[in-house]
């Protein structure tokens, strides 16, 4: 299955106006960004975990990033509360999920197959102070990405002109960009050589931002 794989084109989702697709496990459910490949694919999704759902053991052969959007993600390592940002590198492996219930954005098969560094980290807890009232974490950079999260106030502007493409989920408030609207849940990918530009709405917004990825995208190695 090929969605949204050319990395060359630009690429906006309104996630919550596309349908949920049932997953392989009762009351796991998916809303796909974009994905090459079968059951097994270079993914990014947001998931959907129905009170009581669980996901059967497996192995991260490609990696796994995530952000707990709402609920409470679980496994056997812990409890992972809404805002949690987990890095699970490949070889890593656990029993995913939720009691409560909860809904995740999650990258498969997007990582430096030598990347071992496992962590988790509380993103409004990573903030700095802010500077022209936007407050920034940064999550994780290696050589071959940059992860960040940002809390802009009511209409400030957010610029990135990083090389190698721009990734972003909207977490919460609203955001323009390019004359369109992205509320909670957009999701816009940029190709190498465009710059973002968003200027948060009335109410703020939270996002979180990828670059310097798109030239290492390629199906999973299966």
């Amino acid at each position: 299955m090929d969605l949204n794989a050319d990395f060359d084109t630009r690429v906006v989702v309104h996630s919550d106006q596309i349908d949920w697709i049932p997953s392989p496990m009762a009351g796991v459910d998916r809303r796909m960004l974009d994905r090459i490949g079968g059951e097994v694919a270079r993914a990014t999704s947001i998931v959907r975990y129905a009170p009581g759902s669980t996901f059967s053991a497996h192995t991260h052969t490609g990696g796994e990033e995530f952000i707990v959007l709402d609920g409470v993600f679980q496994d056997e390592h812990g409890d992972y509360p809404a805002g949690t940002y987990v890095r699970n590198p490949p070889t890593t492996s656990h029993t995913p999920g939720s009691a409560p219930g909860c809904t995740i954005f999650v990258k498969l098969w997007q990582f430096d197959m030598a990347d071992r560094t496992q962590f988790r980290k509380d993103m409004m807890a990573e903030l700095g102070a802010p500077v022209d009232s936007i407050a920034t974490a940064l999550l994780h950079q290696d050589a071959q990405e940059v992860v960040t999260f940002h809390a802009l106030d009511s209409n400030a502007t957010l610029i990135k002109d990083d090389n190698g493409g721009i990734e972003a989920l909207v977490i919460s408030g609203s955001v323009e960009e390019a004359g369109m609207t992205l509320g909670t849940g957009a999701w816009l990918r940029l190709p190498e050589g465009e710059t973002l530009r968003v200027t948060a709405g009335a109410d703020g917004a939270k996002l979180w931002i990828k670059t310097g990825h798109l030239p290492h995208a390629k199906p999973p190695a299966v």
